[in-house]
């Protein structure tokens, strides 16, 4: 604590200039020293606007710095693993953009990493859409108030896709962007926190309807990356997993997550960050959700926290981060082998 933390930022995008660089400036004792965006251009802009003393030419100059103690990757998941790896080893504690990694192999890699250095923190931003009502569902379904879980369905369905005029963007990029997948893996991990255990089993549909797109230089380029899928997980004791995702829904657009028991149900509600329960025989009820139980966001501060006083990361560590990223390449290789029985 007598010596400031200094961090080091790669890659300066929307959710780290509006969430992780201002979230480190509020901290006491913590300073962001320097930053990399794409261009040296574009890191002067973001420099000024937050004061941030230096401009690195690389991502290398960053991780290699013995004035930097911890970085902040914000780049796309393509350099995720890479740049992990090296600044664990360079003696770097690591803050990464979800998604962990492009696939499997990468985040199995920065995971092994990692646990070479189990004095640096590792932590992983989490999806940020259930903090508020975390606590309560998981309390809900250890408790038995849900009675037995016969199903677990999560939707995210809008029109960003259905233009076909419109350019590609870095999340149909599979070079960028990996088997991530729509909004499949964030979902995914907000259901992890709740049942702690994965499916054992899926199988996964999908459709491309648009071919091909513009890239970032106007040349047309075919797409790989789905436009929509379905999802059917099973789990041990029975339970199904149900999952739809769309970029081409051209009626009003769906966000929710729903756990049905035998003795009641929860329906999250992320377009309009409610929680219904609904008890067997009773009508749906919105819970108000205590100040005590009442999650918010706080990455930047658990991170600082977790260097500091040595506490375990809980949102997200890296083992986290590899069950969703299993559970996504588990639905890429479904639906890219005639809809196969995919075991996890």
């Amino acid at each position: 604590m007598s010596q400031p933390l200094r961090i080091g930022i790669i890659g300066a995008g929307h959710n780290t200039r509006l969430k992780h660089i201002p979230g480190f400036k509020a901290i006491a004792g913590v300073e962001v020293v320097a930053v990399c965006n794409r261009s040296h251009k574009s890191g002067e802009k973001v420099a000024a606007e937050f004061g941030i003393p230096k401009v690195a030419a690389s991502w290398q100059e960053i991780v290699e710095s013995p004035e930097i103690d911890a970085i902040c990757i914000g780049t796309w998941p393509n350099l995720h693993a890479k740049i992990t790896v090296a600044a664990l080893r360079a003696g770097k504690h690591v803050l990464t953009e979800a998604r962990m990694a492009r696939n499997m192999a990468e985040a199995e890699l920065m995971l092994a990493e990692a646990k070479l250095h189990p004095a640096l923190v590792t932590q992983i931003v989490p999806a940020p859409m259930s903090l508020p009502f975390d606590a309560t569902i998981a309390d809900l379904v250890a408790s038995g108030a849900l009675g037995t879980l016969r199903e677990v369905v999560m939707i995210c369905t809008n029109g960003a896709l259905a233009d076909v005029t419109l350019p590609m963007n870095w999340r149909q990029n599979h070079a960028l962007s990996g088997k991530n997948t729509l909004f499949l893996g964030i979902y995914y991990e907000m259901i992890l926190r709740w049942l702690k255990t994965e499916p054992m089993s899926l199988v996964a549909s999908a459709s491309v309807f648009t071919k091909e797109r513009k890239d970032a230089e106007g040349l047309m380029q075919p797409t790989i990356m789905p436009e929509s899928l379905g999802v059917l997980g099973l789990y041990l004791d029975g339970c199904r997993l149900v999952g739809h995702f769309s970029g081409v829904e051209t009626t009003a657009p769906r966000s929710e997550i729903r756990l049905n028991g035998s003795k009641a149900g929860l329906r999250l509600d992320l377009a309009r960050e409610q929680l219904w329960l609904a008890e067997a025989g009773k009508t749906e009820r919105q819970l108000e959700i205590s100040l005590a139980k009442r999650g918010s966001w706080r990455v930047e501060a658990d991170f600082v926290e977790s260097i500091r006083e040595k506490k375990p990361v809980c949102l997200t560590d890296f083992k986290t981060g590899v069950a969703y990223m299993r559970f996504t390449e588990a639905v890429w290789e479904s639906w890219n082998n005639d809809c196969i029985r995919v075991t996890l």
